[in-house]
């Protein structure tokens, strides 16, 4: 069984659902899991905390399928020293951190909508991976700055990945990944739209008067977000059913180091 170390800010339904999803796939007997403990780095205390009921929804959630609630509040930790010197502010919550994980085995970390950078130690110590909403040859950054990238790039696809968190952020190896095609159908209505949109304004001028409501991005966001959920699902699976393991913060799988990331676009499709 393979057990998991679950992050989360716990934000809003999106934690909510992934973890949901999860469990769903557990219980039916399709997921051969065991999630070890669920850390927050919120203990929901905090104020101001405008959302404070959705992260109660969100713990609520977690004890009532019986799974440990770590709670360390980012935002009460060592205050004095956040303002002074970040990076150590950082390294000495990673330590917190650790320490009361440690209490509990776990084969690999899912960051599950967890909104703080992860200290150099902590991505040593295990393997954890993170959502970038990107193929492994696109664009880094926010998944607005990814879409917009992609535009003005002229992509013709766009995908998500899951990346091993390293002391390089958003840097570290992509391990499974799915692609989908922004052309061809609508997108193509909606490349003629923008396409006419720029002979009179700049990219920049859209993007200031439409920011992510502009068809085109929208329509982008869309169809990548609703693949993020079923991307780390099924590369779950992929770690539960033996098909993968890392060793040496490298994908293996049956002894043989693989020369890139797992594609996962056809079970990811499945599902959408």
């Amino acid at each position: 069984m393979l057990k998991l170390g679950w992050f989360s800010t716990g934000r809003g339904p999106g934690s909510r659902n992934l973890l949901q999803a999860v469990m769903d796939q557990k219980q039916q007997g399709k997921l051969d899991v065991e999630i070890s403990f669920v850390f927050c780095n919120w203990d929901n205390t905090e104020m101001p905390n405008p959302r404070h009921d959705q992260r109660q929804m969100f713990f609520d959630q977690v004890r009532g399928f019986g799974i440990p609630l770590i709670a360390a509040s980012w935002k009460k930790f060592e205050c004095e020293l956040r303002k002074q010197d970040e990076s150590a502010w950082r390294n000495a919550y990673g330590k917190l951190l650790r320490e009361k994980c440690g209490q509990y085995s776990f084969d690999l970390g899912i960051l599950a909508g967890y909104m703080l950078w992860m200290d150099d130690e902590t991505c040593r110590q295990y393997d954890m991976l993170n959502l970038h909403p990107a193929l492994p040859t696109g664009p880094k950054g926010t998944w607005e700055e990814v879409i917009w990238q992609l535009i003005a790039s002229d992509a013709r696809e766009q995908g998500v990945m899951l990346h091993l968190c390293t002391a390089e952020w958003d840097r570290g190896a992509a391990l499974t990944y799915c692609s989908f095609p922004i052309r061809g159908g609508v997108y193509d209505v909606l490349w003629d739209r923008l396409h006419a949109k720029l002979k009179t304004q700049t990219l920049d001028e859209i993007k200031a008067k439409e920011g992510t409501a502009e068809p085109l991005f929208k329509q982008i966001r869309q169809d990548g977000a609703a693949r993020e959920l079923p991307l780390i699902v099924e590369t779950i699976r992929l770690f539960a059913d033996s098909k993968v393991y890392i060793r040496d913060k490298q994908l293996y799988t049956h002894e043989k180091k693989l020369a890139g990331p797992y594609n996962l676009s056809a079970e990811v499709d499945r599902e959408v």
